[in-house]
């Protein structure tokens, strides 16, 4: 199972916020992470509607989102809200599917107008599936990303928050790994100091 699992809630290609998941990613892949998308949009849409849980595609993504160690969320906003498509995936989660996670999300919208809906829309949607360690959003408009010949640019201020967010999402992974260890070691060692 990967390390991180990204979240595609664009129901069109090609797409600015899938762009900024194909980045986060290639960065993670560098880190040495392992990274697996998920693209609401290549989903059964029949199963996902009807809420088919025994559909074996979307079984798959499930499984895959409950076994991640971390996510990473992008949805394009649309009337002050995230995807239709994004949803239909989260409804079928379980209710702990974000549990013990560093949780990301990214969005994009026409302008800072839509900003708020991560925090108002989407944010507590995450929460409602258990995600406790939610790090800064990373929002980007059209101002941001810039499309030429099919191929998206970042401008310099997207691609600084853009690499604080995933050194963010890599710091708690490995901290998460520190304290694991951590308390191993104490469980171990409260295990010697009984047995002698």
């Amino acid at each position: 199972m990967p390390d991180v699992v990204t979240l595609s809630g664009s129901p069109v290609m090609p797409s600015r916020s899938q762009h900024l998941l194909c980045v986060a990613e290639e960065m993670l892949c560098e880190r040495g992470y392992s990274v697996r998308r998920i693209d609401v949009r290549q989903l059964p849409a029949q199963a996902l509607i009807y809420g088919d849980w025994n559909d074996p595609a979307v079984r798959a993504a499930l499984e895959t989102v409950v076994a991640a160690r971390a996510v990473i969320v992008a949805t394009p906003l649309y009337k002050a809200s995230y995807s239709g498509a994004l949803k239909t995936l989260l409804d079928l989660l379980p209710q702990a599917a974000f549990a013990h996670k560093p949780v990301l999300a990214f969005a994009t919208g026409g302008s800072l107008a839509h900003l708020l809906a991560l925090d108002y829309a989407l944010k507590p949607v995450l929460v409602a599936l258990g995600a406790r360690l939610m790090l800064d959003n990373v929002f980007a408009t059209e101002c941001d990303l810039h499309q030429t010949n099919g191929a998206y640019t970042l401008t310099g201020s997207l691609a600084q928050r853009l690499s604080s967010a995933v050194e963010s999402l890599a710091q708690a992974l490995e901290d998460r790994e520190a304290l694991a260890r951590l308390r191993a070691s104490t469980v171990l060692d409260q295990i010697s100091a009984v047995a002698q």
